[in-house]
């Protein structure tokens, strides 16, 4: 990666503090919103719910069911997604890459940042999709477990592949068929996230850590180590760490990571399991190290040099935040072509260097250098070939399996 100068400050860097001094992740993150949703709570949300507000569950159909399309006579795509999310101007109330994709196709794109948690959009939509009503959104942006939810009830429709030329031939291999969605029938990904293990190299004073076993055994890091409140992300990372595979493991792997866990805990090994509100702490050097998301160490590295990170030889975690039209969506066709929009590899490259998480596009890289070459030489924004072979995927879990690990992993972390 380039060495930038003390005095000058990257785009990326800039960027990184004007989020950060205007309620961005600096202290409260879509991310950390993001991810704690996806824990503790996540069996509320879930088939559970629906029939304890009266609602059946719907059954599967192939691709979703569809109203109308309307995009040809009406010029506007609604688009639901998280906070902070999207590139944004100087003036921090236009979006440069929506203004170009109306310039170009004559489209409005109406986007709403009304996604705080997974699970609280799920509840608010759940009445309509389940019905079999309109959302009033054409694109909404999930987590990839509740993204496999929505498709597995039937609630997304299929893509029409001749609308998405540039997503199919530009989506990244690391993330072209998950197994909830083989071969992305009913979603692309917005943005990828990486799970990495960082570290503050003053508060380590000499101490290696290269992996999640240094984490857990090292006596010289007792008290000063954290691991997430995100369920998949800790228990794929210690998976890995123990030779598992977290996209094939079994319901015994789960239950000895857990075991593992729990030893550290008891031990006092483990500070604590957080959100993103790590943070602060790994910048203070109150944690050490921890296991981490790599948006956040894009961000802390820019203003602390201290904090860097490393990809464990068992490999990290990857997860992904995903486009989806749900079923009766009135502008199916304008939705879309905003999808395959944002697989053109120059307004991908702006999203990401805004965004500072995983670019999906695979022709991202060369573009993104070309408005900020130590963002493009960044692995936690573009992964090399090396990186992007080493990344992990959670499997998909049974309604069963999510209810019961989720308890158990409430019960270990205190939730």
């Amino acid at each position: 990666m380039e060495q930038n100068e003390p005095d000058r400050l990257t785009p990326a860097q800039v960027a990184a503090m004007r989020r950060s001094f205007s309620n961005g992740r600096a202290s409260l993150s879509r991310r950390s919103l993001l991810r704690a949703s996806a824990g503790g709570t996540l069996a509320m949300g879930g088939l559970g719910a629906l029939s304890a507000c009266g609602i059946p569950p719907a059954g599967k159909t192939q691709g979703g069911t569809s109203s109308q399309d309307h995009s040809a006579q009406e010029k506007v795509v609604n688009f639901s997604n998280w906070p902070e999310y999207i590139d944004v101007d100087g003036s921090g109330k236009r979006h440069p890459t929506l203004d170009e994709f109306a310039r170009r196709t004559g489209i409005q794109v109406k986007y709403t940042e009304d996604i705080n948690d997974n699970n609280e959009f799920f509840g608010k939509i759940k009445p309509q999709l389940a019905a079999g009503q309109d959302t009033g959104r054409d694109i909404i942006v999930l987590t990839d477990w509740l993204a496999a939810r929505v498709i597995r009830l039937g609630w997304a429709q299929k893509l029409d592949p001749s609308n998405l030329p540039h997503a199919f031939a530009e989506l990244s291999d690391q993330f072209r068929s998950p197994d909830w969605d083989p071969g992305r029938a009913y979603s692309y990904p917005w943005q990828g996230v990486s799970t990495v293990i960082a570290y503050n190299k003053k508060a380590l004073d000499g101490i290696q850590v290269k992996s999640v076993s240094d984490l857990l055994d090292n006596p010289r890091l007792k008290g000063r180590v954290g691991f997430l409140s995100e369920m998949r992300d800790t228990i794929g990372m210690t998976l890995l760490d123990m030779g598992k595979d977290p996209g094939k493991f079994t319901s015994d792997d789960f239950d000895a990571v857990i075991a593992r866990l729990q030893k550290a805990v008891d031990k006092g090994q483990i500070r604590r399991f957080t959100g993103n509100d790590y943070t602060s702490d790994l910048s203070k050097g109150d944690l050490a190290a921890c296991v981490a998301w790599g948006g956040d160490i894009v961000q802390l590295k820019a203003d602390n040099p201290d904090v860097d990170y490393v990809i464990p030889d068992a490999g990290y975690m990857t997860s992904t935040d995903n486009m989806l039209i749900p079923n009766k969506a009135r502008h199916k066709t304008n939705a879309e072509r905003l999808i395959d929009f944002y697989y053109e590899p120059k307004p991908a490259a702006e999203l990401s260097d805004y965004v500072n998480y995983v670019c999906p596009v695979t022709g991202g890289q060369e573009e993104l250098a070309k408005i900020d070459k130590s963002a493009a030489d960044n692995p936690l924004i573009v992964p090399t070939k090396a990186m992007a072979a080493k990344s992990h995927a959670f499997r998909s879990l049974t309604q069963q399996e999510e209810t019961a690990f989720e308890e158990k992993f409430a019960k270990l972390t205190g939730a």
